[in-house]
Protein backbone atom coordinates (compact mmCIF):
# COMPACT_ATOMS: atom_id res chain seq x y z
CA UNK A 1 0.00 0.00 0.00
CA UNK A 2 1.70 3.57 -1.22
CA UNK A 3 1.93 6.39 1.77
CA UNK A 4 -1.55 8.05 -0.04
CA UNK A 5 -3.00 5.48 -0.17
CA UNK A 6 -2.43 4.68 3.69
CA UNK A 7 -3.04 8.63 4.70
CA UNK A 8 -6.61 8.49 3.14
CA UNK A 9 -7.46 5.28 4.28
CA UNK A 10 -6.38 6.13 8.34
CA UNK A 11 -7.56 9.92 8.04
CA UNK A 12 -11.30 8.28 6.62
CA UNK A 13 -11.33 5.69 9.76
CA UNK A 14 -9.83 8.05 12.37
CA UNK A 15 -12.63 10.77 11.26
CA UNK A 16 -15.80 8.10 11.26
CA UNK A 17 -14.48 6.25 14.37
CA UNK A 18 -13.81 9.63 16.82
CA UNK A 19 -16.84 11.13 15.11
CA UNK A 20 -19.02 8.16 16.09
CA UNK A 21 -17.61 7.89 19.76
CA UNK A 22 -18.28 10.99 20.64
CA UNK A 23 -21.41 11.95 18.96
CA UNK A 24 -22.48 8.79 20.31
CA UNK A 25 -21.16 9.45 23.92
CA UNK A 26 -23.06 13.35 23.70
CA UNK A 27 -26.41 11.66 22.99
CA UNK A 28 -25.74 8.91 25.65
CA UNK A 29 -24.99 11.87 28.44
CA UNK A 30 -27.60 13.97 27.20
CA UNK A 31 -30.29 11.28 27.36
CA UNK A 32 -29.12 10.21 30.71
CA UNK A 33 -29.28 14.05 31.84
CA UNK A 34 -32.08 14.74 30.41
CA UNK A 35 -34.56 11.61 31.39
CA UNK A 36 -33.18 9.34 33.89
CA UNK A 37 -31.64 12.08 36.43
CA UNK A 38 -33.91 13.62 38.44
CA UNK A 39 -33.63 17.03 38.65
CA UNK A 40 -35.11 19.46 42.12
CA UNK A 41 -34.17 23.33 42.22
CA UNK A 42 -35.53 26.61 41.36
CA UNK A 43 -36.26 26.36 38.18
CA UNK A 44 -38.99 24.64 35.73
CA UNK A 45 -37.69 20.78 34.83
CA UNK A 46 -39.29 20.38 31.63
CA UNK A 47 -38.31 24.36 30.63
CA UNK A 48 -34.68 23.18 31.15
CA UNK A 49 -34.74 19.93 29.70
CA UNK A 50 -35.83 22.40 26.51
CA UNK A 51 -33.34 24.83 27.00
CA UNK A 52 -30.59 22.49 27.36
CA UNK A 53 -31.57 20.31 24.10
CA UNK A 54 -31.83 23.79 22.44
CA UNK A 55 -28.19 24.40 23.37
CA UNK A 56 -27.04 20.68 22.83
CA UNK A 57 -27.44 20.55 19.34
CA UNK A 58 -25.08 23.54 18.11
CA UNK A 59 -22.85 22.55 20.70
CA UNK A 60 -22.29 18.74 19.63
CA UNK A 61 -22.26 20.51 15.53
CA UNK A 62 -19.99 23.06 16.87
CA UNK A 63 -17.49 20.21 18.57
CA UNK A 64 -17.70 18.04 15.57
CA UNK A 65 -16.71 21.34 12.93
CA UNK A 66 -13.64 22.23 15.42
CA UNK A 67 -12.55 19.05 16.40
CA UNK A 68 -12.26 17.72 12.99
CA UNK A 69 -10.20 20.69 11.90
CA UNK A 70 -8.24 20.59 15.04
CA UNK A 71 -7.79 16.53 14.41
CA UNK A 72 -6.76 17.61 10.61
CA UNK A 73 -4.11 20.33 12.02
CA UNK A 74 -2.86 17.49 14.37
CA UNK A 75 -2.60 15.14 11.86
CA UNK A 76 -0.96 17.06 9.41
CA UNK A 77 3.07 16.30 9.48
CA UNK A 78 1.68 12.30 9.21
CA UNK A 79 -0.06 13.64 6.39
CA UNK A 80 2.23 15.07 4.67
CA UNK A 81 5.01 12.78 5.46
CA UNK A 82 2.72 9.55 3.54
CA UNK A 83 1.62 11.22 0.57
CA UNK A 84 5.78 12.33 -0.19
CA UNK A 85 6.44 9.01 -0.32
CA UNK A 86 9.78 9.85 1.66
CA UNK A 87 11.39 8.13 4.67
CA UNK A 88 10.11 9.95 7.92
CA UNK A 89 11.54 12.63 9.43
CA UNK A 90 12.18 13.07 13.53
CA UNK A 91 9.27 15.69 13.40
CA UNK A 92 6.44 12.82 11.21
CA UNK A 93 8.15 9.76 13.40
CA UNK A 94 7.05 11.66 16.93
CA UNK A 95 3.53 12.85 15.28
CA UNK A 96 2.84 9.73 14.41
CA UNK A 97 3.61 8.17 17.81
CA UNK A 98 1.94 10.71 19.92
CA UNK A 99 -1.29 11.45 17.49
CA UNK A 100 -3.41 9.39 19.51
CA UNK A 101 -3.09 10.99 22.67
CA UNK A 102 -3.18 14.56 21.30
CA UNK A 103 -6.54 13.39 19.78
CA UNK A 104 -7.33 12.13 23.26
CA UNK A 105 -6.48 15.67 24.74
CA UNK A 106 -8.23 17.37 21.79
CA UNK A 107 -11.56 15.28 22.88
CA UNK A 108 -10.89 16.06 26.60
CA UNK A 109 -10.80 20.06 25.93
CA UNK A 110 -13.96 20.02 23.89
CA UNK A 111 -16.14 18.15 26.63
CA UNK A 112 -14.74 20.12 29.41
CA UNK A 113 -16.13 22.90 27.45
CA UNK A 114 -19.64 21.39 27.15
CA UNK A 115 -19.53 20.71 30.43
CA UNK A 116 -18.33 24.55 31.63
CA UNK A 117 -21.50 25.27 29.10
CA UNK A 118 -23.91 23.39 30.55
CA UNK A 119 -22.65 23.82 34.36
CA UNK A 120 -23.05 27.63 33.92
CA UNK A 121 -26.29 27.31 31.90
CA UNK A 122 -28.09 24.89 34.72
CA UNK A 123 -27.27 27.07 37.38
CA UNK A 124 -30.64 29.44 37.12
CA UNK A 125 -31.93 25.56 38.63
CA UNK A 126 -29.82 24.98 41.60
CA UNK A 127 -26.14 24.90 42.05
CA UNK A 128 -26.41 21.17 43.10
CA UNK A 129 -27.64 20.43 39.97
CA UNK A 130 -25.81 22.34 37.82
CA UNK A 131 -22.78 20.19 39.45
CA UNK A 132 -24.32 17.17 38.90
CA UNK A 133 -24.46 18.25 35.39
CA UNK A 134 -20.94 19.28 35.20
CA UNK A 135 -19.59 16.43 36.85
CA UNK A 136 -21.77 13.77 34.65
CA UNK A 137 -20.49 15.70 31.40
CA UNK A 138 -16.78 15.06 32.83
CA UNK A 139 -17.23 11.59 33.48
CA UNK A 140 -18.98 11.02 29.96
CA UNK A 141 -16.58 12.78 28.20
CA UNK A 142 -13.73 10.65 30.29
CA UNK A 143 -15.32 7.40 28.94
CA UNK A 144 -15.75 8.61 25.52
CA UNK A 145 -12.14 10.23 25.51
CA UNK A 146 -10.60 6.67 26.58
CA UNK A 147 -12.46 4.87 23.65
CA UNK A 148 -11.64 7.06 21.21
CA UNK A 149 -8.09 6.89 22.07
CA UNK A 150 -8.49 3.10 21.90
CA UNK A 151 -9.59 3.54 18.34
CA UNK A 152 -7.06 6.24 16.97
CA UNK A 153 -4.21 3.97 18.79
CA UNK A 154 -5.49 0.85 16.89
CA UNK A 155 -6.54 2.52 13.37
CA UNK A 156 -2.68 4.32 13.56
CA UNK A 157 -0.96 0.79 13.95
CA UNK A 158 -0.32 0.53 10.32
CA UNK A 159 0.77 4.13 10.07
CA UNK A 160 3.14 4.27 13.24
CA UNK A 161 4.63 0.80 12.18
CA UNK A 162 5.62 2.21 8.92
CA UNK A 163 6.93 5.53 11.07
CA UNK A 164 9.50 2.91 13.04
CA UNK A 165 10.44 0.71 10.60
CA UNK A 166 14.06 0.28 10.51
CA UNK A 167 14.57 2.62 13.68
CA UNK A 168 17.18 1.19 16.46
CA UNK A 169 15.65 3.55 19.26
CA UNK A 170 12.70 2.37 21.30
CA UNK A 171 9.81 4.49 21.16
CA UNK A 172 8.96 6.51 24.31
CA UNK A 173 6.08 5.61 27.25
CA UNK A 174 3.57 7.68 26.19
CA UNK A 175 0.51 5.76 28.13
CA UNK A 176 2.13 3.12 29.38
CA UNK A 177 0.00 -0.16 30.05
CA UNK A 178 -0.74 0.25 33.25
CA UNK A 179 -2.68 3.35 32.67
CA UNK A 180 -4.73 1.94 29.88
CA UNK A 181 -5.81 -0.70 32.01
CA UNK A 182 -6.96 1.77 34.89
CA UNK A 183 -8.73 3.76 32.08
CA UNK A 184 -10.20 0.86 30.48
CA UNK A 185 -11.68 0.02 33.85
CA UNK A 186 -12.94 3.34 34.95
CA UNK A 187 -14.93 3.36 32.15
CA UNK A 188 -16.27 -0.28 32.60
CA UNK A 189 -16.61 -0.71 36.65
CA UNK A 190 -15.56 3.15 37.97
CA UNK A 191 -17.69 5.51 36.02
CA UNK A 192 -21.15 3.55 36.09
CA UNK A 193 -20.46 3.18 39.85
CA UNK A 194 -19.94 6.43 40.67
CA UNK A 195 -22.66 7.60 38.57
CA UNK A 196 -25.22 5.24 40.64
CA UNK A 197 -23.04 6.44 43.81
CA UNK A 198 -23.84 10.26 43.31
CA UNK A 199 -27.52 9.33 44.01
CA UNK A 200 -27.13 8.09 47.06
CA UNK A 201 -25.42 11.84 48.32
CA UNK A 202 -28.01 13.85 47.00
CA UNK A 203 -30.97 15.93 48.57
CA UNK A 204 -34.24 13.77 48.83
CA UNK A 205 -36.26 13.02 45.68
CA UNK A 206 -33.00 12.99 43.38
CA UNK A 207 -31.92 9.59 43.43
CA UNK A 208 -31.99 7.43 40.54
CA UNK A 209 -34.35 5.40 39.37
CA UNK A 210 -34.87 1.68 38.08
CA UNK A 211 -34.45 3.07 34.70
CA UNK A 212 -31.33 5.04 35.76
CA UNK A 213 -29.55 2.83 37.45
CA UNK A 214 -30.68 -0.24 34.43
CA UNK A 215 -29.02 2.62 32.02
CA UNK A 216 -25.68 2.82 33.65
CA UNK A 217 -25.37 -0.96 34.21
CA UNK A 218 -26.04 -1.56 30.59
CA UNK A 219 -23.92 1.28 29.73
CA UNK A 220 -20.97 -0.32 31.84
CA UNK A 221 -21.19 -3.49 30.82
CA UNK A 222 -21.01 -2.68 26.88
CA UNK A 223 -18.40 0.09 27.27
CA UNK A 224 -16.75 -1.85 29.49
CA UNK A 225 -16.77 -4.88 27.92
CA UNK A 226 -15.04 -3.04 24.58
CA UNK A 227 -12.62 -1.27 26.63
CA UNK A 228 -11.49 -3.93 28.16
CA UNK A 229 -11.14 -6.15 24.89
CA UNK A 230 -9.14 -2.78 23.59
CA UNK A 231 -7.00 -2.59 26.18
CA UNK A 232 -6.38 -6.35 26.30
CA UNK A 233 -5.65 -6.55 22.61
CA UNK A 234 -3.21 -3.55 22.91
CA UNK A 235 -1.17 -5.95 25.00
CA UNK A 236 -1.65 -9.71 23.65
CA UNK A 237 -1.52 -8.40 19.88
CA UNK A 238 2.10 -7.18 20.03
CA UNK A 239 2.71 -9.78 22.98
CA UNK A 240 1.56 -12.39 20.48
CA UNK A 241 3.33 -11.16 17.48
CA UNK A 242 6.64 -11.63 19.19
CA UNK A 243 5.58 -14.76 20.80
CA UNK A 244 5.19 -16.11 17.42
CA UNK A 245 8.29 -14.62 16.20
CA UNK A 246 10.16 -15.66 18.79
CA UNK A 247 9.03 -19.47 17.90
CA UNK A 248 10.30 -18.76 14.36
CA UNK A 249 13.92 -17.75 16.15
CA UNK A 250 14.18 -20.91 18.20
CA UNK A 251 13.62 -22.91 14.95
CA UNK A 252 16.55 -20.75 13.58
CA UNK A 253 15.05 -18.77 10.90
CA UNK A 254 17.09 -15.20 11.97
CA UNK A 255 15.16 -13.32 9.24
CA UNK A 256 11.98 -12.21 11.36
CA UNK A 257 10.93 -9.30 12.62
CA UNK A 258 7.82 -7.35 14.72
CA UNK A 259 6.25 -4.12 13.78
CA UNK A 260 6.79 -1.42 16.05
CA UNK A 261 3.59 0.50 16.87
CA UNK A 262 2.80 1.08 19.96
CA UNK A 263 4.07 3.51 22.35
CA UNK A 264 4.50 1.74 25.61
CA UNK A 265 6.03 -0.79 27.14
CA UNK A 266 5.03 -2.99 24.79
CA UNK A 267 6.42 -1.02 21.98
CA UNK A 268 9.94 -1.37 23.70
CA UNK A 269 9.32 -5.04 23.77
CA UNK A 270 8.45 -5.27 20.39
CA UNK A 271 11.94 -2.88 19.53
CA UNK A 272 13.72 -4.54 22.25
CA UNK A 273 12.94 -7.81 20.31
CA UNK A 274 14.01 -6.81 16.75
CA UNK A 275 17.17 -5.16 18.14
CA UNK A 276 18.11 -8.76 19.92
CA UNK A 277 17.39 -10.35 16.51
CA UNK A 278 19.35 -8.09 15.03
CA UNK A 279 22.26 -8.75 17.22
CA UNK A 280 21.75 -12.61 16.82
CA UNK A 281 21.72 -11.87 12.76
CA UNK A 282 25.39 -10.12 12.93
CA UNK A 283 26.53 -12.48 15.38
CA UNK A 284 25.74 -15.93 12.78
CA UNK A 285 26.93 -13.70 10.26
CA UNK A 286 30.02 -13.24 12.19
CA UNK A 287 30.04 -17.26 13.09
CA UNK A 288 29.70 -17.78 9.19
CA UNK A 289 32.59 -15.44 8.69
CA UNK A 290 34.98 -16.94 11.38
CA UNK A 291 33.80 -20.24 10.12
CA UNK A 292 34.92 -19.40 6.69
CA UNK A 293 38.00 -18.26 7.50
CA UNK A 294 39.18 -20.93 10.10
CA UNK A 295 36.81 -23.58 9.27
CA UNK A 296 33.47 -24.59 11.12
CA UNK A 297 35.37 -27.19 13.30
CA UNK A 298 37.90 -24.43 14.74
CA UNK A 299 35.26 -21.89 14.77
CA UNK A 300 32.77 -24.50 16.94
CA UNK A 301 35.82 -25.55 18.86
CA UNK A 302 36.42 -21.63 19.90
CA UNK A 303 33.17 -20.84 20.32
CA UNK A 304 32.50 -23.41 22.81
CA UNK A 305 35.86 -23.75 24.90
CA UNK A 306 37.52 -20.33 23.80
CA UNK A 307 40.38 -19.53 22.69
CA UNK A 308 43.66 -19.35 24.49
CA UNK A 309 47.25 -19.58 23.36
CA UNK A 310 49.18 -22.60 23.44
CA UNK A 311 48.48 -25.95 21.81
CA UNK A 312 48.41 -29.93 22.62
CA UNK A 313 50.84 -32.62 20.99
CA UNK A 314 48.28 -34.82 18.34
CA UNK A 315 48.93 -37.49 16.27
CA UNK A 316 47.70 -36.67 12.61
CA UNK A 317 48.29 -36.97 8.74
CA UNK A 318 49.52 -33.96 6.70
CA UNK A 319 48.36 -33.50 3.15
CA UNK A 320 50.07 -30.31 1.04
CA UNK A 321 48.89 -29.43 -2.40
CA UNK A 322 50.68 -26.81 -4.54
CA UNK A 323 50.10 -25.48 -7.83
CA UNK A 324 53.18 -26.40 -10.31
CA UNK A 325 54.12 -23.62 -12.67
CA UNK A 326 52.39 -21.06 -10.71
CA UNK A 327 54.92 -18.25 -11.80
CA UNK A 328 54.89 -19.06 -15.23
CA UNK A 329 51.19 -18.80 -15.05
CA UNK A 330 51.23 -15.53 -13.69
CA UNK A 331 53.38 -14.32 -16.01
CA UNK A 332 51.27 -15.82 -19.08
CA UNK A 333 47.37 -15.07 -17.90
CA UNK A 334 45.79 -12.30 -17.17
CA UNK A 335 45.28 -11.38 -13.24
CA UNK A 336 41.42 -12.24 -13.30
CA UNK A 337 41.82 -15.11 -15.09
CA UNK A 338 44.61 -16.62 -12.08
CA UNK A 339 42.10 -15.99 -9.25
CA UNK A 340 39.44 -17.80 -11.49
CA UNK A 341 41.10 -20.82 -11.77
CA UNK A 342 43.00 -20.89 -8.28
CA UNK A 343 39.37 -20.25 -7.16
CA UNK A 344 38.13 -23.37 -9.06
CA UNK A 345 41.47 -25.47 -7.81
CA UNK A 346 40.56 -24.79 -4.08
CA UNK A 347 36.98 -25.03 -4.44
CA UNK A 348 37.91 -28.81 -5.46
CA UNK A 349 40.76 -28.96 -3.19
CA UNK A 350 38.20 -28.15 0.24
CA UNK A 351 35.24 -30.48 -1.40
CA UNK A 352 37.48 -33.42 -1.34
CA UNK A 353 39.51 -32.79 1.82
CA UNK A 354 36.35 -32.29 3.71
CA UNK A 355 34.59 -35.34 2.12
CA UNK A 356 37.63 -37.43 3.77
CA UNK A 357 36.98 -35.67 7.46
CA UNK A 358 40.28 -33.37 6.71
CA UNK A 359 40.41 -29.59 7.90
CA UNK A 360 41.68 -26.67 5.62
CA UNK A 361 44.32 -24.87 8.07
CA UNK A 362 45.70 -22.37 5.90
CA UNK A 363 45.96 -21.20 2.29
CA UNK A 364 49.69 -20.40 1.26
CA UNK A 365 49.39 -18.37 -2.17
CA UNK A 366 48.69 -20.69 -4.71
CA UNK A 367 49.29 -24.00 -2.19
CA UNK A 368 47.03 -25.72 0.39
CA UNK A 369 48.04 -27.15 4.19
CA UNK A 370 45.25 -29.66 5.01
CA UNK A 371 45.20 -31.52 8.46
CA UNK A 372 43.49 -35.04 9.54
CA UNK A 373 43.20 -35.62 13.02
CA UNK A 374 43.11 -32.07 14.27
CA UNK A 375 41.20 -29.85 15.21
CA UNK A 376 38.35 -32.89 15.29
CA UNK A 377 40.59 -36.33 15.79
CA UNK A 378 40.10 -39.16 13.79
CA UNK A 379 40.62 -42.89 13.95
CA UNK A 380 42.75 -43.23 11.17
CA UNK A 381 44.14 -39.77 10.11
CA UNK A 382 46.61 -41.42 7.69
CA UNK A 383 44.16 -43.64 5.93
CA UNK A 384 42.13 -40.34 5.33
CA UNK A 385 45.21 -38.21 4.04
CA UNK A 386 45.96 -41.24 1.56
CA UNK A 387 42.58 -42.02 0.16
CA UNK A 388 41.94 -37.50 0.14
CA UNK A 389 45.64 -37.55 -1.80
CA UNK A 390 44.29 -40.13 -4.70
CA UNK A 391 41.31 -38.92 -4.83
CA UNK A 392 42.30 -34.81 -4.96
CA UNK A 393 44.71 -35.96 -7.95
CA UNK A 394 41.90 -37.83 -9.83
CA UNK A 395 39.71 -34.44 -9.43
CA UNK A 396 42.38 -32.11 -10.46
CA UNK A 397 42.68 -33.78 -13.81
CA UNK A 398 40.04 -31.80 -15.56
CA UNK A 399 40.88 -28.50 -14.37
CA UNK A 400 43.12 -25.75 -15.41
CA UNK A 401 46.32 -26.16 -13.47
CA UNK A 402 48.14 -28.97 -12.90
CA UNK A 403 49.37 -29.66 -8.78
CA UNK A 404 51.35 -31.99 -7.00
CA UNK A 405 50.57 -33.34 -3.41
CA UNK A 406 52.46 -34.60 -0.59
CA UNK A 407 51.75 -36.80 2.36
CA UNK A 408 53.28 -37.35 5.67
CA UNK A 409 52.10 -38.27 8.90
CA UNK A 410 53.10 -37.87 12.73
CA UNK A 411 53.12 -35.91 16.21
CA UNK A 412 52.46 -32.35 15.89
CA UNK A 413 51.52 -29.64 18.27
CA UNK A 414 48.01 -28.46 17.79
CA UNK A 415 46.74 -25.02 19.24
CA UNK A 416 46.45 -21.15 18.99
CA UNK A 417 49.59 -19.72 18.25
CA UNK A 418 50.21 -15.69 17.85
CA UNK A 419 49.38 -13.24 20.53
CA UNK A 420 46.49 -12.40 22.50
CA UNK A 421 45.28 -9.49 20.29
CA UNK A 422 45.87 -11.55 17.19
CA UNK A 423 46.56 -15.11 16.82
CA UNK A 424 45.34 -18.24 14.72
CA UNK A 425 44.56 -22.23 15.33
CA UNK A 426 47.66 -24.05 13.40
CA UNK A 427 49.83 -27.30 13.30
CA UNK A 428 53.63 -26.94 13.92
CA UNK A 429 55.50 -30.00 13.73
CA UNK A 430 58.51 -32.10 11.42
CA UNK A 431 55.12 -33.73 9.19
CA UNK A 432 53.82 -30.48 8.15
CA UNK A 433 57.67 -29.50 6.54
CA UNK A 434 58.08 -33.41 5.26
CA UNK A 435 54.63 -32.88 3.34
CA UNK A 436 55.81 -29.65 2.12
CA UNK A 437 59.09 -31.16 1.12
CA UNK A 438 57.53 -34.00 -0.62
CA UNK A 439 55.11 -31.74 -2.72
CA UNK A 440 58.49 -30.15 -4.15
CA UNK A 441 59.67 -33.42 -5.30
CA UNK A 442 56.63 -34.26 -6.50
CA UNK A 443 56.51 -31.59 -9.05
CA UNK A 444 58.87 -33.55 -10.76
CA UNK A 445 57.65 -36.85 -10.22
CA UNK A 446 55.01 -39.41 -12.46
CA UNK A 447 51.51 -38.39 -11.35
CA UNK A 448 52.48 -35.30 -8.97
CA UNK A 449 51.31 -37.35 -5.82
CA UNK A 450 54.03 -38.59 -3.03
CA UNK A 451 53.80 -39.87 0.64
CA UNK A 452 56.09 -40.97 3.28
CA UNK A 453 55.80 -44.99 3.14
CA UNK A 454 55.62 -44.97 6.65
CA UNK A 455 52.08 -43.94 6.41
CA UNK A 456 50.98 -46.98 4.62
CA UNK A 457 51.24 -48.92 7.69
CA UNK A 458 48.44 -47.46 9.40
CA UNK A 459 45.86 -49.05 6.46
CA UNK A 460 46.04 -52.34 5.04
CA UNK A 461 43.17 -51.29 2.96
CA UNK A 462 44.94 -47.93 1.55
CA UNK A 463 48.11 -49.38 1.62
CA UNK A 464 46.76 -52.02 -1.67
CA UNK A 465 46.20 -48.77 -3.47
CA UNK A 466 49.95 -47.26 -2.95
CA UNK A 467 53.54 -48.66 -4.53
CA UNK A 468 56.65 -48.27 -2.30
CA UNK A 469 59.28 -46.12 -4.29
CA UNK A 470 62.73 -45.47 -3.15
CA UNK A 471 64.48 -43.60 -0.22
CA UNK A 472 65.13 -39.63 -0.89
CA UNK A 473 66.90 -37.39 1.62
CA UNK A 474 64.29 -34.50 1.70
CA UNK A 475 65.98 -30.82 2.09
CA UNK A 476 66.37 -30.30 5.55
CA UNK A 477 66.32 -33.97 6.63
CA UNK A 478 69.59 -35.76 7.95
CA UNK A 479 68.18 -39.34 7.39
CA UNK A 480 66.21 -40.70 4.00
CA UNK A 481 62.53 -41.11 3.36
CA UNK A 482 61.03 -44.15 1.76
CA UNK A 483 58.33 -42.50 -0.43
CA UNK A 484 54.96 -44.07 -1.84
CA UNK A 485 53.36 -43.30 -5.10
CA UNK A 486 49.43 -44.58 -6.14
CA UNK A 487 49.44 -47.29 -8.02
Amino acid sequence: MTGAELSRRTSKRLTAALVVSNVGGAVDVFYFLAFLLPVQGEGDPAHMRLLNAVVFVPLVLVGVVVGTHVGVRIGRPVIAWLESGEPPTDEARRAALRQPLWLMYLNGSLWVTAAVVFGLLNLMTSLHVAFDIALTIVLGGFTTCTIAYLLAERIMRPVVSRAMDGVVEPPPVLLGVKPRLLLAWGVGSGIPLVGIGMSLFGPPGTTLGRNGILFLVLLGVTVGFFSITAAAGAVSDPVRSVATALRRVGQGDLDVSVPVYDASEVGRLQSGFNTMVEGLRERERMRDLFGRQVGDDVARLALERGAELGGEVRDVAVLFVDIVGSTELAESVDPQEVVRRLNAFFSVVIEVVQEHGGWINKFEGDAALCIFGAPVELPDPGTCALSAARALACRLEGLEVDAAIGVCAGPVVAGHVGAESRFEYTVIGDPVNAAARLTELAKASDGCVLADAAVLTSGAEEARHWTIGEAVLLRGRSTPTTVARPR
